[in-house]
């Protein structure tokens, strides 16, 4: 898995200094990010505050988990559809 250079408390202090009006390549340049970086983080994080980061990250786990268990119940739903039409 990649490793991410930010956490998301950093990215929304640097969300932040773009709202007080600091210009985005300015802000890019001393990150050491590309513009379009920030303007991704902009749509992700934006208007979040720093307590808010850590239950969309809980609540990202939790939907990732759901879709593995849906994925699952799905596998075995076909599984057991194969095998009463007998085409196993």
């Amino acid at each position: 898995m990649k490793r991410k250079r930010y956490t998301e408390e950093q990215i929304i202090a640097i969300l932040k200094e773009h709202e007080t009006g600091a210009r985005v390549e300015d802000l890019a340049r001393r990150h050491g990010v590309c513009e379009n970086t920030i303007y991704r983080w902009k749509s992700k994080f934006g208007g979040l505050e720093v307590s808010e980061t850590s239950r969309l990250r809980d609540l990202e786990q939790q939907n990732a988990h759901l879709k593995r268990l849906l994925a699952e119940a799905e596998l075995d739903k076909a599984a057991l559809k194969e095998l009463v039409e007998g085409n196993w």
